[in-house]
């Protein structure tokens, strides 16, 4: 399998500055990385990333694009349909999204006007209508949130299929991944947690008559230099307190470099990567990142 290594900000970095994110793409597609992937969130200080995505696609010309993860729930999927039909399109097929169903924070929540209750029906619906848009064929959906009758796009992505990825960790979620999903993108899981969750998806994937690709396991690693900060320490505590904190976070790139080599071993092939601070000099940290992952990523 063909390991790929991406990147992406701090999730509370701003990036709303072109010449920050024009630096962010060069020094990226410069040093050889895959990709970059941008999360959504409404009530944070980075831009919407389907926007900052097609800035920084018209700016680069082999640099990939993701989304870690974009919420499907509060959103039109006919709407969102054609927004990431044209964003794949126009990218020359260089757009790989990631959906879910947003963060589990009651601002977030509010603000995408859907209860938690219902943003799981909400993807099941759709997630399924949004590919058979992309077909370009006229669709007819009888269903409870968007009825459709006849209606066609005629914008279609580049990449066909265009393939949806899910992130989450919860048996509900693997089994959604597995109805659902093109692939996986989990995110503060140690390997055998990986390794079970994998299982999981695969054999409700057989139990509905498809497969998820051998390939389709990716990871979201984050990475801090010293000590984690108080708040970053608070919120794993809070998310994950059976676990320790630096089995989930790469505590510098060498405990980095272990940390992808394990997720490797395990069957994982596609990586984002993040530092949770924002650096002082965005190029030489990507130059010191690559010179200690993307060997990994020639293998």
């Amino acid at each position: 399998m063909k390991i790929r290594i991406g990147f992406g900000p701090p999730l509370r970095t701003a990036l709303d500055d072109p010449g920050e994110l024009g630096a962010l793409v060069d020094s990226l597609e410069g040093n050889g990385f895959d990709s970059l992937w941008l999360s959504e969130r409404l009530t944070g200080p980075g831009p919407d990333p389907l926007i900052a995505i097609a800035i920084a696609a018209g700016r680069s010309r082999r640099l990939r694009f993701g989304t870690g993860v974009l919420v499907l729930p509060g959103r039109n999927p006919v709407v969102l349909a054609k927004e990431i039909a044209s964003l794949d399109r126009l990218s020359g097929g260089r757009f790989h999204p990631a959906v879910g169903l947003g963060a589990v924070e009651p601002r977030e929540q509010a603000a995408f006007g859907v209860a938690r209750n219902e943003r799981a029906a909400w993807v099941d619906e759709a997630l399924p209508l949004m590919r058979q848009l992309w077909s370009g064929e006229p669709v007819h959906h009888d269903g409870p949130r968007f009825p459709l009758d006849g209606v066609r796009l005629k914008v279609t992505p580049h990449q066909d299929p265009l393939e949806v990825w899910l992130g989450g960790r919860v048996p509900v979620e693997l089994r959604r991944i597995g109805r659902l999903g093109d692939g996986w993108l989990p995110s503060f899981m140690t390997p055998d947690e990986v390794a079970e969750g994998w299982a999981v998806i695969n054999d409700v994937a057989a139990e509905h008559g498809r497969s998820v690709p051998a390939d389709h396991l990716g990871m979201l690693v984050p990475y801090a230099d010293g000590p984690l900060s108080d708040d970053v320490a608070a919120l794993l505590a809070a998310r994950r307190p059976e676990v320790d904190a630096r089995d989930l976070v790469a505590g510098g790139l060498d405990d980095l470099r272990a940390k992808l080599e394990a997720y490797i071993v395990i069957g994982a092939s596609k990586f984002v990567v993040l530092p949770l601070a924002a650096p002082a000099d965005w190029d030489a940290e990507l130059s010191r990142l690559a010179e200690a992952v993307l060997p990994l990523q020639q293998s």
